[in-house]
């Protein structure tokens, strides 16, 4: 069932790559410096975040003497809960936005959560381009270690989209999960070593955030972009499994409830 699932998203790959940059013009269509907003718009967060964070606030990591560690220690978090943030936020609502879309046309459900996905990603590259750029330009560069965050990247969309489609499924038949899932996002956000870096915690505290799915994978980031240094492996395993079960999960609950959902719409 899955092979037949994947095959007939190649069929509709021309549906797929359309929907996303229909997407990403509609997003800036009548405005007058159009698609510069994109580079503007995380431009300006890298630099609020880099220069008045790490330089006006005098904000330092401990065992961090660079001046910018705070600044990317905090972007590397930021973008990466972003590009989770969005997979989830958006896919928990993909098929109650399309309904009229899917009760009209026909054509593979799962092409929706992978467009909401796809565009995620677009919008990562074009900020996460930018960061970098930002690293080279201020010597923070980290070098080739910085191909480690791809297998992490991995993870993390593997992980985000799963769990959105879980969400957008359940958001069909009950509605106040759409709800609660911003609610969810907002103290998980907190809950996640972004902001500040564990060891300023209590050991209890602490303990309890290593259970946090997000938690590994932010710090994977934040050790190579600040630190220089490919992840520790062996703390991504169980993050790896989790994603590959909950995708499982995810692509089994499709397939059961797909017919029904359009009924439900």
């Amino acid at each position: 069932m899955a092979t037949a699932m994947f095959k007939s998203l190649w069929q509709y790959r021309g549906f797929v790559i359309g929907s996303v940059q229909r997407e990403f013009q509609t997003r800036y269509r009548n405005s007058l410096l159009g698609a510069v907003w994109t580079i503007l718009n995380p431009l300006a967060m890298i630099i609020v975040y880099t220069v008045i964070f790490s330089q006006l606030m005098q904000a330092r990591l401990p065992g961090v003497a660079n001046d910018f560690g705070y600044g990317i220690y905090l972007c590397a978090g930021l973008l990466t809960w972003g590009l989770f943030a969005e997979i989830i936020g958006r896919s928990q609502g993909v098929f109650l936005e399309h309904a009229s879309l899917l009760k009209k046309l026909s054509f593979p459900r799962i092409c929706l959560p992978i467009i909401v996905v796809l565009n995620a990603l677009l919008n990562f590259t074009i900020i996460f381009g930018l960061f970098i750029g930002f690293l080279v330009i201020t010597g923070n560069f980290p070098g080739w270690v910085v191909l480690a965050m791809l297998p992490v990247l991995l993870i993390q969309v593997i992980f985000a989209a799963s769990l959105g489609i879980i969400l957008g499924i359940l958001n069909v038949f009950f509605r106040d999960v759409g709800q609660l899932t911003g609610i969810v996002l907002q103290f998980w956000f907190w809950f996640t070593p972004i902001i500040y870096p564990p060891s300023i915690l209590p050991d209890n505290i602490a303990s309890i955030l290593a259970w946090n799915p997000m938690t590994p994978l932010v710090q994977a980031y934040q050790g190579i972009f600040v630190q220089g240094v490919a992840p520790a492996w062996h703390s991504l395993w169980p993050m790896a499994v989790v994603s590959i079960v909950l995708s499982l999960l995810a692509l089994s609950m499709f397939r059961k409830r797909a017919g029904e959902m359009v009924d439900e719409l």
